[in-house]
């Protein structure tokens, strides 16, 4: 049995939502690990930039060195300790 043109043109448009909707989703995931990974090591980032500019223009960025490493330390250390358990409040734990 043939289709009927309309129902063709029903399908067709069905199956782009469907691919809009998983194409939004993605770049939903994409944006919340964006922001976990700047909340992470947004402060590194930005001492690591400011003693750039410190040594491009002739100064010393030492201090903007040492901070971006505590920065980095502090990063670290919180990475190691957040799981999935912490995100979730320990909702399983007995």
């Amino acid at each position: 049995m043939p289709v009927k043109p309309a129902t063709a043109r029903h399908d067709r448009a069905r199956q782009r939502g469907q691919g809009m909707t998983e194409y939004i989703i993605i770049v939903a995931l994409v944006a919340i690990a964006a922001i976990a990974v700047y909340q992470l090591f947004g402060q590194v980032i930005r001492s690591q930039t400011a003693a750039m500019a410190k040594e491009l223009a002739g100064e010393d960025g030492s201090e903007q060195s040492q901070a971006a490493q505590g920065a980095a330390e502090a990063a670290a250390g919180q990475a190691v300790t957040k799981s999935l358990k912490s995100f979730t409040g320990n909702a399983g734990a007995q």
